[in-house]
């Protein structure tokens, strides 16, 4: 499919419509690779002027909900938290190509898209 970049105002509003489905967010950071499956309760987002380095992002994208994390034998388990924090940067691409969306920072690349119904 065609990938289309989105405005990060663009990418918000797509995503509002997701909220109250259940959602496989992925996360591909070098040799590490991350899934978990969370009810996708709201979106947020918060933005820390006051960060002690660059580690820390600036702005965060926040997606909260019940969900489960696969550990490292294929199992799932709770999420620590109700909650999936994803750094961006001013240098974030957002893009959507009908079915999952994906977010790619300098660190890492993210997918979201709605679970298997």
């Amino acid at each position: 499919m065609h990938q289309q970049y989105l405005s990060i105002e663009q990418f918000n509003k797509l995503l509002y419509k997701w909220n109250g489905k259940t959602v496989k967010i992925a996360k591909q950071e070098l040799d590490d690779y991350d899934e978990v499956m969370m009810r996708l309760d709201r979106i947020s987002y918060e933005t820390d002027t006051r960060r002690l380095d660059d580690y820390e992002p600036m702005h965060s994208l926040h997606l909260n909900g019940i969900g489960e994390i696969e550990n490292a034998s294929n199992h799932f388990e709770p999420l620590p938290s109700p909650l999936y924090e994803i750094p961006l940067e001013d240098t974030s691409l957002y893009q959507f190509d009908g079915e999952r969306f994906s977010i790619v920072t300098d660190r890492a690349i993210y997918t979201i898209e709605v679970a298997g119904e």
